[in-house]
């Protein structure tokens, strides 16, 4: 009976958590688009920031709950179920992808970047201050660089009412309770069946916060943005490393288990390479779509099998 009341909670806690950054994110938005930002860059950083929300909220909850693996374990977590299930079944269910920005030069380097530089911070089993400081840096760049490069002229902004940033802040509060009870949860389940938080965070609440990245992506591939769903992926992906890994630390320290560290880390890393491989064609097809869900059913499939549930 716990155990059904808490999956309930688990159910019920990160819908609101997903509905509340919703309208986060779309009130960001128009709030963006009134302060000058172009839409393009708003999707690279505001949108991407804002379906990375869920994220940084269960991340930060996790820290306050002394449940802190889960916190590498969400971020590794997300960014493999961005690349290989998210863009996917944006082309599955949408259409083939054309990359028509162009991405060399600023965007993919920097998402390699930041899974080299996820590696090697986590590879001693610790975030320090130190290594939080360079994930906050590097936060703080990409989103001056991105932001500076697409301002807008001051004649053609659009105007907000109140009732945008009520929103907000609406959004905002809701985002922080549905967090704290999908991590109470995920606490209580994972004590109940006897798998490690970690895991759960690497495959349930992985593929629960990246769900906004799955609706705003299939959304934008159904109107004839396919590449935006790219966008939407690189820069979620950037915000996980820099964002959710760097700035729960301040709240507390961070555990790293040797599972996340032998198979989660590397393999995400080996994700994010090829990426990078596909994206070379400034194409990506139904069949890479389909090899991608293959990887991510292997992925999870592996990660059951490290650890079988026991009731």
């Amino acid at each position: 009976m716990d155990i059904l009341l808490n999956v309930g909670l688990f159910i019920v806690a990160l819908s609101v958590l997903l509905k509340a950054s919703d309208w986060f994110i779309n009130s960001a938005e128009q709030i963006g688009l009134a302060a000058g930002i172009s839409p393009f860059i708003i999707g690279v950083t505001l949108i991407a920031f804002g379906t990375s929300l869920p994220e940084l909220a269960t991340s930060i909850s996790a820290v306050y709950a002394d449940a802190s693996s889960i916190v590498a374990g969400n971020v590794i977590g997300s960014n493999i179920t961005n690349i290989l299930l998210v863009l996917s079944l944006t082309i599955l269910f949408g259409r083939e992808i054309l990359i028509e920005h162009n991405i060399f030069d600023v965007d993919l380097p920097i998402l390699f970047g930041s899974a080299i530089i996820l590696y090697f911070i986590l590879l001693d089993g610790d975030v320090s201050y130190i290594d939080m400081t360079i994930l906050i840096i590097g936060m703080i760049v990409f989103l001056t660089s991105s932001l500076s490069a697409g301002r807008t002229e001051k004649k053609s902004r659009p105007t907000v009412s109140w009732k945008v940033y009520a929103m907000l802040v609406v959004g905002g509060t809701l985002v922080y309770f549905g967090a704290v009870y999908t991590i109470e949860a995920i606490v209580n389940i994972s004590s109940s069946i006897g798998i490690s938080e970690d895991v759960i965070a690497l495959s349930v609440v992985a593929l629960g916060t990246s769900l906004p990245e799955i609706v705003v992506s299939i959304s934008a591939a159904k109107m004839g943005k396919a590449s935006i769903a790219v966008g939407n992926v690189i820069g979620s992906n950037i915000f996980n490393t820099f964002a959710v890994m760097g700035i729960p630390r301040i709240f507390g320290s961070l555990e790293i288990t040797d599972d996340i560290l032998t198979f989660s880390l590397p393999f995400m890393v080996a994700v994010t390479i090829l990426f990078l491989f596909i994206c070379l064609s400034k194409r990506i097809s139904k069949w890479e779509a389909l090899l991608m869900i293959m990887l991510y059913v292997i992925y999870i499939s592996t990660l059951i099998d490290k650890q079988p549930i026991e009731f």
